[in-house]
């Protein structure tokens, strides 16, 4: 049994493969698995994919579906998954050569979850962004959670964090099918409730940030559905909260970090849209979940009762 699945969907990013899979065959850790699905591709993906697997037998594990998009795509690699652990690679993503050898130390610890950082480049490689975040040695996840919730934008990628399989199996953890934002109904989840867990200073994955040929309008559709799919993941969070067995700490961050993800989509959307949307913010109550530590907080969550609108622009 290899140690670690790495976990790519693969949907008609035939002109990314050769160096996603490039960036992982040539790792110096070789106790790994490649498990590719091909989610459907129209494109000429399914040839580049099986000239790899058919060069690397022993390290691919291939599979092919019909399109049910990335979310039932990845809970579909879980399954599949022979790994301890698990990492998610989007296909037109790629991975630093030494990411698995730098988290060896941590494996060998036998940490639940260990998580590492992120840089944007464009196609051709070029630095954009090189994303912040907290780093901390071992911790609990509620921990690690804690440190992270605030100041993390990656907090809720799946890709950043190299996962024991067993926090997926045990508590019966799936990605939401059909809905946008997925990870982010998720991954604070994954976070809480892992035993143990670091933070690595190492920038070991590159995403790539192409350009978007969508229309505005389709754009627009497109964020509308992302805010409501987000309140629907709101919704089901503030449900687990209560079921889960966290400290108090926790469930007041949780209850924070995703009520400030539901407040930012409010201000994604205009006019007719954003009234509905704001009525059901206040249809929630979510100025319950701000935590009145001082007076700047005091004034924010009055006006998160009271005027929402005027809240959203201190934000």
């Amino acid at each position: 049994m290899k140690k670690i699945s790495i976990i790519i969907p693969v949907y008609n990013t035939a002109k990314y493969l050769k160096r996603c899979f490039d960036s992982v065959l040539s790792q110096s850790y070789k106790d790994f698995e490649m498990v590719i699905i091909n989610d459907g591709s129209t494109d000429n993906s399914e040839q580049i994919i099986n000239e790899y697997k058919d060069k690397y037998p022993e390290l691919i594990s291939y599979y092919n579906k019909p399109n049910t998009g990335v979310a039932s795509t990845r809970n579909f690699g879980i399954e599949k998954a022979k790994g301890e652990y698990i990492m998610f690679l989007d296909s037109d993503d790629y991975i630093d050569k030494a990411l698995l050898k730098t988290l060896e130390q941590y494996i060998n610890k036998d940490i639940d979850l260990i998580k590492f950082k992120l840089q944007r480049v464009d196609e051709e490689g070029k630095t954009l962004e090189i994303v912040p975040g907290a780093t901390f040695e071992e911790t609990t996840g509620e921990d690690g959670f804690n440190k992270l919730y605030s100041t993390d934008v990656l907090l809720d990628s799946p890709c950043v964090y190299l996962i024991k399989k067993e926090i997926f199996t045990k508590n019966n953890l799936k990605f939401a099918v059909g809905t946008e934002h997925e990870d982010f109904g998720l991954v604070p989840f994954i976070i809480v409730l892992a035993k143990t867990m670091v933070s690595v200073n190492f920038y070991g994955y590159f995403y790539i940030q192409s350009d978007n040929s969508i229309t505005r309008n389709e754009d627009y559709k497109r964020t509308i559905k992302k805010a409501y799919d987000a309140l629907k993941h709101y919704d089901n969070a503030m449900e687990q909260v209560q079921k889960l067995q966290l400290n108090k700490l926790t469930k007041q961050n949780l209850k924070i970090y995703y009520t400030n993800a539901i407040i930012l989509k409010a201000k994604e959307l205009y006019n007719e849209e954003q009234e509905k949307y704001i009525n059901e913010i206040k249809n929630r109550k979510m100025a319950k979940n701000i935590k009145v530590r001082n007076i700047k907080q005091l004034i924010k969550r009055l006006l998160l009762s009271i005027n929402i609108k005027l809240y959203l622009q201190m934000r």
